[in-house]
């Protein structure tokens, strides 16, 4: 796994700790990612596994799935690049009138429904507003989220009473970091799911014309992993994702699996210590800007490129067991507890793989009144623009008082 020595030296000019999110990487993954689906199978990304990828994103996937009404804030509120919303996917397991007259309003393309109330309240505002809107009902998997098999059911009964929604579809997704064998499960999956459809055809005769389908796929994180082929689970299941295409339109929503690869987070050693036989490297950044799926107590090692402070990559003999801790005031601080070094200086930077999703948004960011990450888009060759500043949070955490 190779890292563009210049992402470093943008740390070194802009400051630490940083996000920096890499184009060219991510639109390489991309395009792999729709060779291997074909021209009739669609693309959604998440945007909750990072929203500040949307802009380079949006033009190049079929859709955006929104989750909240801050997304779709977002997606109005982006900037210059502004965003068709009739690409997005309006999802969420709790929606309220005001949320989809909201989405209504900006003309948000489809939405999906997880209980009976909710398809109620979407045919309810598409009412008042004169409107058919298409419709995907999400199918519960065991959890809070969708409406049982036989909700389901109740509401395709009931479709004339709804007649201002237009049942296209099913969502389903069941989670993320889904590690099976040959991916037996995603395939069980899609072969319920196609049983499913031909019941509801034979039943009401009424045919599902749409499938939004998460598969969940996982991708390596640590230097245990094999990141011999991260593609591979989706190559997996291609065969399977076609044979799907010619019963219904599908669409493959999917975020991790999109942007993991293409992001990092660059921290700089501040401090170090030896206590108790223990050595101890405090960094500027910590666990309320780095979360790795699956990480507990810095136990496991994600892939991590060590600098000097003349941007040298560090290469050595890894005999010295450091503990990696960052700026926070707790004892549960550890990025990474065991990292074994022989050249460990104060002003070092430490680049952090495989954190383009979720990391960015998922940190504990108000512990402690710490200074937000800047955050850094890449464009290659040493050009990159950046999309947010350093941000203070404690005017987030100060209390005002009236009187």
């Amino acid at each position: 796994m190779d890292i563009d020595y210049r992402v470093v030296e943008i740390a070194q000019k802009e400051g630490t700790p940083l996000y920096i999110f890499d184009v060219v990487t991510l639109k390489k993954r991309i395009d792999q990612i729709k060779n291997i689906l074909g021209d009739k199978i669609k693309l959604c990304y998440s945007i909750k596994a990072n929203p500040f990828l949307i802009p380079v994103i949006a033009n190049i996937v079929d859709k955006l799935e929104v989750c909240s009404p801050g997304e779709l804030n977002i997606c109005e509120n982006i900037g210059t690049r502004k965003i068709d919303m009739a690409r997005i996917i309006y999802s969420g397991v709790n929606k309220t009138y005001e949320n989809i007259s909201a989405a209504f309003k900006v003309q948000v393309g489809e939405y999906t429904a997880e209980s009976i109330q909710q398809v109620e309240l979407i045919n309810k505002v598409a009412s008042e507003n004169n409107l058919i809107v298409p419709v995907y009902l999400r199918l519960n998997i065991g959890s809070q989220f969708g409406m049982s098999e036989d909700d389901i059911m109740y509401v395709i009964k009931r479709k004339n009473v709804f007649n201002h929604i237009n049942i296209v579809g099913l969502h389903y997704f069941v989670g993320t970091q889904r590690k099976n064998d040959s991916y037996e499960k995603q395939k069980n999956e899609l072969n319920y799911l196609h049983n499913l459809y031909d019941k509801i055809d034979e039943k009401f005769e009424y045919k599902l014309k749409k499938l939004e389908y998460g598969p969940g796929f996982p991708v390596p994180l640590y230097n245990t992993d094999d990141f011999s082929d991260t593609l591979y689970p989706l190559k997996s299941l291609e065969k399977v994702f076609k044979d799907v295409s010619s019963w219904t339109e599908l669409t493959v929503e999917m975020g991790r699996f999109i942007v993991s690869e293409c992001g990092c987070y660059i921290t700089k050693l501040m401090d170090k210590k030896t206590n108790d036989g223990v050595n101890y490297a405090i960094f500027d950044g910590g666990i309320n800007h780095v979360n790795y799926y699956g990480q507990i107590m810095g136990m496991k090692t994600p892939i991590i490129f060590h600098y000097d402070k003349n941007l040298n990559l560090v290469d050595d003999e890894k005999v010295e067991n450091w503990k990696i801790c960052g700026s926070l005031c707790t004892i549960n601080d550890d990025l990474v507890r065991s990292y074994k070094t022989s050249n460990m200086n104060i002003g070092d930077y430490f680049v952090f793989c495989n954190i383009g999703a979720y990391s960015v948004t998922e940190g504990i960011y108000l512990f402690l009144s710490r200074t937000l990450p800047k955050i850094v888009i890449y464009e290659g060759d040493g050009k990159y623009c950046v999309v947010r500043d350093f941000i203070e949070t404690s005017i987030l955490n100060t209390p005002t008082y009236s009187n």
